[in-house]
C-alpha cells in the first residue's frame, strides 16, 4: 500500500511535509512530546539524521515513534555515516517497522559538527543511495542477491535551487530522479525571484512532470539568523530586504512569521510546485499556527 504522502501527490493535492529534529536524548517521550503539533497539521514529517553532522537519536528510532503516534514519518538516510551493508540493513528494518518514506541524503561532513575528529564513510552518494533504495523496493540487493518481501518505498532526494554551478546542480538533480526518486524537498527558499527562475529550468526539462518538488520553507525569527545563514550557511540566497524587513521590525518573530507566509503564499502559485516541506527550527509549537494561518487545511491532514 503506498503511503498517505504519494497517494495525495498522486491526487494532485497540495501537501505539508514538516521537519522533526529528533532530541539528543534516549526518552522516547521527548519524540512523543512534539508530536501533539504536528498532528492532524501536516501530511508527513521529516526525521533528521544527525543534521549538520551533531549526534541526535537516531532518525529510524524516531520514524519508528512517530508511526506508534500515528503520524507519518519520512525517515531521512545519509551516507555519512553508513557504508552499504549497515544503509541497505536499515533500509529493511524502517520497511519492517511500517516506515514508508524516505529521504536520501549524502549528508554534512563530520568536520561541521562537534565531533570533528569522526570518521566519514562515505561509501555512497545520494544518486548512489537512491539507486539502492529502488533496487532494494525492486527485490534485489546491490550484490545482486534476491530480497524476500521487497519494501515498498516512496523513495525521495533534495536539491539546492541556489547552489552552483546551476547546470551541473540540475544534471544531479536529473540523475536523481532518473534513479529512482519521486518527490524532491529543496533547501529553504527566500528568494522568490531565484526560485522561479530555478522551476523554470526544472519545467524546461520536463522534471516536474516527473517527480513531486516540495521547497523547503524556513521560519526565521530573528534578524541574526538571517544574517547567520546570509554570511555562513553555504547554498543560501537571502535578499538584503528581508534583513532589513528584520532589522526594522518592532517585533522581529512577527515579521518572520509573516514573511514566512508570504513565501508560501508566493510558492503555492508557482507551476510544478506540489507541495511545501516546513523547518520550523526547533519552533514546532508555530507548526499549527503557521499551517491554518498559511490557509494549507483541511487538504494537508493526515486521513484518519
Amino acid at each position: 500500500m503506498p503511503s498517505h504522502l504519494q497517494t495525495l501527490l498522486t491526487a494532485g493535492t497540495f501537501v505539508v511535509c514538516a521537519e522533526m529534529e529528533p532530541p539528543r536524548s534516549a526518552s522516547p517521550e521527548d519524540v512523543r512530546k512534539k508530536c501533539g503539533y504536528y498532528k492532524n497539521y501536516v501530511t508527513a514529517v521529516n526525521l533528521t539524521d544527525n543534521a549538520s553532522a551533531n549526534v541526535m537519536m537516531s532518525s529510524l528510532a524516531a520514524s519508528a515513534i512517530l508511526v506508534q503516534e500515528g503520524l507519518e514519518p519520512i525517515y531521512q538516510l545519509t551516507c555519512r555515516d553508513r557504508n552499504r551493508l549497515a544503509l541497505q540493513s536499515d533500509l529493511l528494518g524502517a520497511a519492517a517497522l511500517g516506515i514508508k518514506n524516505v529521504l536520501c541524503l549524502t549528508g554534512d561532513h563530520p568536520v561541521l559538527g562537534t565531533q570533528p575528529e569522526a570518521k566519514p564513510v562515505y561509501d555512497m552518494d545520494s544518486v548512489q543511495l537512491v539507486q539502492a533504495v529502488s533496487g532494494l523496493c525492486q527485490g534485489r540487493l546491490m550484490s545482486g542477491e534476491e530480497v524476500k518481501s521487497p519494501p515498498e518505498f516512496f523513495i525521495g532526494a533534495v536539491a539546492n535551487p541556489f547552489a552552483t554551478p546551476e547546470p551541473l546542480q540540475l544534471m544531479k538533480l536529473e540523475k536523481k530522479i532518473t534513479a529512482g526518486a519521486k518527490f524532491i524537498q529543496t533547501q529553504a527558499v527566500f528568494d522568490l525571484k531565484k526560485f522561479d527562475q530555478w522551476m523554470r529550468q526544472v519545467r524546461d526539462r520536463d522534471l516536474h512532470n516527473r517527480a513531486y518538488f516540495l521547497p523547503g520553507v524556513l521560519l526565521v525569527r530573528s534578524v541574526k539568523a538571517f544574517v547567520f545563514m546570509k554570511e555562513q550557511v553555504s547554498g543560501m540566497s537571502i535578499p538584503d530586504e528581508l534583513i532589513q524587513r528584520m532589522q526594522s521590525a518592532s517585533d522581529p518573530k512577527e515579521e518572520g512569521k509573516k514573511i514566512c507566509l508570504e513565501i508560501i503564499a508566493a510558492l503555492r502559485s508557482i507551476e510544478g510546485v506540489a507541495g511545501i516541506h516546513f523547518m520550523p527550527l526547533k519552533a514546532e509549537s508555530q507548526v499549527p499556527l503557521i499551517i491554518q494561518q498559511a490557509g494549507l487545511l483541511p487538504s494537508s491532514i493526515l486521513s484518519e
